[in-house]
């Protein structure tokens, strides 16, 4: 079964509520997407533990629901 990119979406909400959060499904499968997430969460840490941090508010759905997701993650414009 896919995953809508609501539910994608409220996840990473859950886990980081001020994310501004921009997501395109790739292949219009429901399966393959790409999201933009910019979040002040993601100060002091590096690419890789941004990404981390959005993959732990997927719940352990990549790989399963979801097939894969391409990250842009960023900090909010100052």
């Amino acid at each position: 079964m896919a995953m809508q990119a609501s539910e994608i979406e409220r996840l990473i909400k859950l886990a980081l509520p001020d994310a501004i959060i921009q997501i395109q499904d790739l292949a219009g499968d429901g399966d393959h997407y790409a999201a933009k997430i910019i979040s002040s969460a993601f100060k002091g840490k590096t690419r890789v533990q941004q990404h981390q941090l959005v993959y732990a508010a997927l719940k352990g759905q990549m790989g399963g629901e979801l097939h894969a997701l391409a990250l842009e993650t960023g900090l909010p414009s100052e």
